[in-house]
């Protein structure tokens, strides 16, 4: 996969979806922790979220970044960062197959955008070396791993926050 709006293996452009050009460079750098395991190797098997599921998966971190597991234990919840490595790029003007009319990719959590960083919130079931095991993942068997960070529910959790789907696009 090539990573391009409108490539193969079931990404190309639906009606009304509009794509962009990516420049020619990047403007950072990123260096991949380590893989997550799951039971997923299609993208149309994957859980729409980390939710929709009960999986038990696997985050794999490299050896070289081990040593920053330690005291992660002691959260019950992580908020996992990863690359969506075989989504489209440019995507800008969505069809998701469950709604009526198209939408922004900036107000949906499709994996297919210019940045393709997905998170998901995963219950931490146990740690095992530089393995931990989760429930709560949403992505392809393989995906790379960006960051792991503590999930503290007194900071991150808004009980209010709202997202209205009925606006026009």
């Amino acid at each position: 996969m090539s990573g391009e709006a409108g490539g193969g293996d079931g990404f190309g452009l639906r009606p009304g979806e509009q794509a962009v050009s990516l420049p020619g460079r990047y403007d950072a750098g990123l260096h991949f922790i380590g893989r997550l395991r799951t039971p997923w190797t299609e993208r149309g098997d994957c859980p729409k979220n980390g939710l929709q599921t009960e999986a038990v998966c696997t985050v794999e971190v490299d050896p070289a970044y081990a040593a920053g597991l330690a005291n992660v234990s002691g959260a019950s919840h992580l908020i996992l960062l990863y690359w969506m490595d075989r989504a489209p790029r440019g995507l800008l003007v969505q069809q998701p197959r469950h709604a009526d009319g198209t939408r922004g990719t900036f107000s949906l959590r499709s994996p297919a955008r210019p940045n393709p960083i997905a998170l998901s919130v995963v219950e931490l079931l146990g740690i095992a070396g530089a393995t931990l095991h989760v429930r709560g993942l949403d992505c392809l068997d393989g995906t790379p791993l960006l960051d792991i960070k503590p999930y503290y529910a007194s900071t991150d959790s808004r009980p209010g926050a709202t997202v209205q789907r009925s606006g026009a696009p």
